[in-house]
């Protein structure tokens, strides 16, 4: 994985930090930017320049194989057999680029890397100037295409070692295309009835659930079981079956806030039991693996996995609340509760695992100003997450805002992009190197 593109990751996350902090900030002062159209900036680069990047590296450097037959879709492959000078001609036009010669056999993965970035920047620069218009639309449009070409790509070219990885890399996949519909539902939504209906909101949170629950989270734990190295067995079967299941069935909560149906409530309450169903067959199939993956590791990676799999089970026990009809018919309109919930899902999990596979990877020693970092990062996602609940439970109950709640939040914040920032200076300015991790052959 090339460490170059893995710091065009970093510093994505970190623009979107900053303009998150950037949006806490304006409840302080005037920032001179719309807020909603940051907010906009500010969602597209943390979940498609972080996240998607992020998850495309580690995808293909776990699952695609170094060499593939030459085949139509493989064109632009160097095949097994190739002359020596030539060979050592390609190795040494790759070195400056950061590739190593173990993937100069990938290079349509990294063009498409490149193009997808670019349509990153594209939103990054255009969505807090104008919001969702021409320009910013055109960049999104072809971020998607770009995932499309991308799910074609490793649909055809996967090589897992277990077939439980397998499973969940695929339903990954499948979820990131079937999200997409929401997307192509907004333009004819908004022209026919308008951004303030009910179409147009359900066609927004269906991309989000499926993103978030489908994509990323299942994404994340296809690269975490291929690290465990969990066999495909009865208990994982168990498992995943309950995992797809519960991801379907509690997109009814959202989809009851804009189309109120006692029977979505219902299929709500079947998706919350079958999801604390799918954290128990979870924690069965990865404990007895987790002291023997954790043995050799710094503390600091230790408590990053530790960190994420704590909230992972948060989320999944948290939803529980909505079992009641009175909470889950008004979650919507408590804006903290659902910032908060987004932000332990994307930084709380997502993230720390991410950050986690890149440490594993890459670092051999842990200085203080590595452990400071992710320690201040972790410790950022803490305390905005609890203010954020304690503020949510005060205007839950009609009790009002918080003394300074907005200067402590803002001041909370800080710590996520200054992690950040330490972790990528440690990350560029150290000679770190990839290490040889469980991988396709």
């Amino acid at each position: 994985m090339p460490k170059r593109l893995v710091i065009i990751c970093l510093i994505n996350f970190l623009v979107a930090a900053l303009m998150g902090l950037a949006l806490r900030y304006s409840f302080i002062a005037p920032i001179g930017l719309n807020y909603r159209f940051l907010t906009h900036a500010h969602s597209h680069v943390a979940m498609l320049g972080w996240v998607y990047l992020m998850l495309y590296l580690l995808i293909v450097h776990y699952f695609i194989p170094n060499e593939l037959p030459r085949c139509k879709h493989t064109r632009y492959q160097i095949p097994k057999k190739t002359n020596p000078k030539f060979q050592k001609k390609k190795e040494k036009r790759f070195k400056h680029l950061g590739i190593k010669p173990c993937e100069i056999n990938k290079p349509v993965f990294t063009r498409l890397f490149w193009v997808t970035q670019l349509s990153v920047v594209g939103m990054m620069l255009s969505f807090p100037v104008q919001g969702y218009a021409a320009i910013s639309i055109t960049f999104s449009t072809l971020h998607i295409f770009c995932s499309y070409y991308f799910v074609y790509l490793v649909w055809t070219q996967q090589q897992t070692k277990s077939k439980a990885t397998q499973y969940l890399l695929k339903a990954a996949l499948l979820f990131m295309v079937i999200s997409t519909i929401g997307v192509w539902c907004l333009g004819p939504a908004a022209a026919i009835l308008g951004q303030a209906s009910a179409f147009f909101q359900i066609a927004i949170q269906f991309f989000l659930h499926f993103q978030f629950n489908g994509w990323f989270l299942i994404a994340v734990l296809a690269v975490f079981f291929h690290l465990l190295e969990i066999e495909y067995s009865t208990a994982f079967k168990r498992f995943f079956v309950l995992l797809i299941s519960a991801t379907v069935l509690t997109f009814a909560l959202p989809l009851q806030w804009f189309a109120p149906f006692e029977g979505l409530l219902l299929l709500n309450a079947i998706g919350v039991i079958l999801q604390m169903a799918t954290l128990i067959a979870f924690l069965k199939l990865i404990r007895p693996k987790l002291y023997a993956f954790f043995q050799f590791k710094p503390p600091v990676i230790t408590n990053l996995y530790r960190f994420a799999l704590i909230c992972v089970i948060l989320k999944i026990v948290l939803p529980v609340i909505t079992l009641l009809p009175s909470f889950a018919n008004v979650l919507f309109s408590h804006r903290n509760f659902i910032i908060g919930f987004i932000h332990l899902v994307m930084l709380g999990i997502i993230s720390s695992f991410l950050l986690a596979f890149i440490s594993q990877m890459y670092f051999r020693k842990m200085g203080k100003t590595l452990n400071f970092g992710i320690y201040s990062f972790l410790l950022g996602i803490f305390l905005t997450e609890i203010l954020l609940a304690i503020q949510g439970y005060q205007f839950y109950f009609g009790k009002g805002i918080l003394l300074n709640y907005y200067a402590f939040l803002f001041s909370f914040s800080i710590l996520l992009p200054l992690g950040l920032f330490l972790f990528i200076y440690k990350f560029i300015s150290s000679k770190t190197h990839e290490r040889q991790t469980s991988k396709t052959p």
